[in-house]
Order: structure tokens, then sequence, then C-alpha cells
């Protein structure tokens, strides 16, 4: 459904601006840009994309909703161009945008905190927990979520033998997996991709 241009994902697909997964649940991505402020446009891109040029594209959606109704993913795309003073190579100067509008409006980082306790207790001992994220944030959440139930904090001063140390919920297995040229080069989105695996301990 990323590639569908009447979902509005995609800035290479001219399309309703509309980026819900669930297109009956919550404002869609043109409600939100034209009603938020400039400061909260300009966090959203920052925060959730990560992008070093939040406030100047903040200050461009602002202008230009100002002339008229943003509706399309084609006129993101173009405002967000114009508002790039320099471009990385081999991503498109709307990528990080797009990424993060999708998802402040689906709420993913909250769905996937929800979700992974959810997934640990699917698991019976030895079933292994496998999380491929495509974006720095979720991939940082997924890794302190593992290294937590591998490894339960206990107060520094608390006087423990090893042996009473309180025994963690996972192990983690090997180290993050990345996409090989090979992959990257079938398979372009793959760029980002990091694999993690844990195995469930028993009680």
């Amino acid at each position: 459904q990323v590639d569908e241009a009447r979902r509005g994902f995609s800035f290479r697909h001219d399309g309703p601006l509309d980026m819900r997964m669930d297109p009956e649940s919550g404002p869609s991505a043109a409600e939100w840009l034209m009603q938020a402020t400039e400061k909260d446009i300009g966090e959203v891109i920052r925060n959730y994309g990560e992008e070093r040029f939040a406030k100047q594209i903040a200050r461009a959606v602002v202008t230009a909703r100002s002339q008229r109704p943003l509706q399309r993913t084609r006129q993101l795309a173009e405002i967000v161009a114009k508002a790039v003073p320099t471009r990385e190579p081999r991503q498109d100067p709307a990528t990080r945008t797009f990424q993060a509008i999708r998802i402040f409006i689906n709420q993913e980082l909250e769905e996937l905190e929800m979700t992974l306790p959810q997934c640990v207790a699917c698991l019976k001992p030895g079933g292994r927990l496998v999380i491929i994220s495509f974006h720095s944030l979720e991939d940082r959440m997924v890794k302190r979520f593992m290294v937590r139930l591998a490894k339960p904090e206990v107060p520094k001063r608390l006087p423990l033998r090893e042996s009473e140390m309180p025994r963690g919920t996972l192990r983690v297995v090997g180290k993050p997996v990345r996409p090989d040229d090979a992959e990257i080069e079938a398979n372009p989105r793959a760029r980002s991709a990091i694999m993690r695996t844990a195995e469930r301990l028993a009680a």
C-alpha cells in the first residue's frame, strides 16, 4: 500500500496527501499540515525524520498553505525540494519529511512500543523474536527493549550475589544484520534495514 498513489504515502507518485494506514482513523496528513503550527510541523519533521532542515521545511509548508490548500503528495514533495538547500546522494529530499509525517500520523512508534511486549508474551522458551526496522528511531526502541529484557536493571548498591541476580526474559542472539550491496541493489528500500534477534528464555 506504500506505493499506491491514492494512499498518499509516496512522493514518487502523485496522489491525495493522506498517509493514514487506516483511512477511517484520525486526521489525514493534509488536514494536519493545514492546521498545525510551524513549530509543531518542524518538531515532527526533526524528531521523527531526523531532518536537519526541519525549520526551513516547516516555514515553507506554512507559506505554501497560505497561498493554496495542501492536498497532493506532489505539492508537498515540491515544497520540500525547494526548501532543502543541499541534497543527500541517492535520496530524494522529501524522503525524511514524508517518513516523519507518516510515522506521526499513524503513531507508529507508540504502536511499536505496545506491540513488542505482546510479541514476547506469545513466545515459548526457545522461541525467537526477529524484528526488522527501517528507521533509526524504531531500531533504537527495539534495541533498548531487547537489552532491557536480557539484562534486568537492579539498584547499583544492592548487595546481591551473581546467583541472586534476576534472570532475563530474553537472550540477544548475534549481532544486528544489515543488507549487503547485492540486496540493496535488488531492493533499494532495504538500504536502511536493520534486523535484530532475541530468544525467549525459560522462566
